[in-house]
């Protein structure tokens, strides 16, 4: 996927029980055009899904779209060993996947699987550290050691496959700056959109970071995670008081990605439901067959 063109997909927070679903909506994505799929990564629910299974499973069962891990639990996936699956399923797939990458949420939680609790400051100097990481193991070239605070590898082989595009979920100002120095993409938290205060006070601290260390921000893509529901009549209003979309008819959906793009500099949008869970067949379908390439047209009649 290059850095300038829109990508269109949905998310899936899915159990064990989803699985025939989920493979279904997948497949009619990867026919209609969709780009991506995302998976949360929550290794502590018994019943969910695991992301970096499902990916694969997934991504062998389509025939374009990517998979990725929206975002992935690093606390307890290692980066070496992340970048060996992220490397081998981009082997495998021709390139489809993409690397989500998060400082670690529900920290009580994942203490409980056995993982070492750290600090919001170590949280977030260990994600950086990891998405260099990742990035030193794969491309080829010679073993890598790595002296981290928090990993360490020694005279380790890279994989020879590049990695593919990290997108991370930063929120705090350390990690947005993160994001700046060594990430490909950003995905707003809490599900913020491109009229937010979040992404107003958010995006220039990637912005800033990013040109400090010499890197064009334009390169570093913002992908929303957009939740709402596409109706068959427009709507009055399509926001809520506080401002938040809420969705629309087809027509006012393509209108505001739109403008997103154009206006706001968005470069890719994921669909969930109202609620911001997996949406449904109905709205993926719509999403795909309508929407997007709707959108994808009127992007490239007006894009300057």
């Amino acid at each position: 996927m290059s850095a300038r063109e829109v990508v269109f997909g949905f998310g899936a927070h899915s159990t064990i029980g989803d699985a025939p679903e989920l493979l279904g909506m997948a497949q009619l994505a990867d026919r209609e055009g969709l780009d991506l799929f995302s998976l949360s990564d929550h290794p502590y629910v018994g019943q969910r899904l695991d992301a970096y299974a499902t990916v694969g499973f997934l991504i062998g069962r389509t025939q374009r779209l990517a998979g990725f891990a929206n975002v992935s639990n690093l606390p307890t996936r290692p980066p070496a060993m992340l970048a060996r699956t992220v490397t081998s399923l981009s082997a495998l797939s021709g390139g489809r996947v993409v690397l989500g990458m998060g400082a670690g949420g529900l920290w009580e939680r994942i203490a409980d699987m056995g993982v070492e609790r750290l600090s919001p400051s170590d949280a977030v100097e260990a994600f950086e550290e990891a998405i260099v990481l990742v990035k030193k193991l794969s491309g080829g070239g010679p073993p890598v050691t790595f002296q981290g605070r928090h990993y360490r590898v020694n005279q380790i082989e890279p994989a020879p496959v590049a990695a593919p595009p990290v997108w991370t979920g930063s929120v705090g100002r350390k990690s947005l700056a993160a994001t700046g120095r060594v990430a490909d993409g950003w995905i707003p938290g809490h599900a913020a959109d491109w009229v937010s205060e979040r992404y107003r006070t958010s995006r220039p601290v990637i912005d800033e970071a990013a040109a400090a260390v010499g890197r064009d921000p334009r390169e570093i893509r913002t992908v929303f995670n957009l939740p709402g529901r596409i109706t068959d009549r427009p709507l009055t209003a399509t926001r809520d008081r506080d401002g938040r979309w809420v969705g629309g008819s087809a027509g006012q959906w393509v209108e505001e990605l739109t403008s997103a793009v154009l206006d706001h500099g968005a470069s890719g949008f994921m669909l969930f439901s109202p609620r911001g869970g997996t949406p449904d067949m109905a709205s993926v379908a719509r999403w795909a067959g309508e929407i997007a390439p709707a959108v994808r047209e009127a992007v490239a009649k007006n894009a300057p």
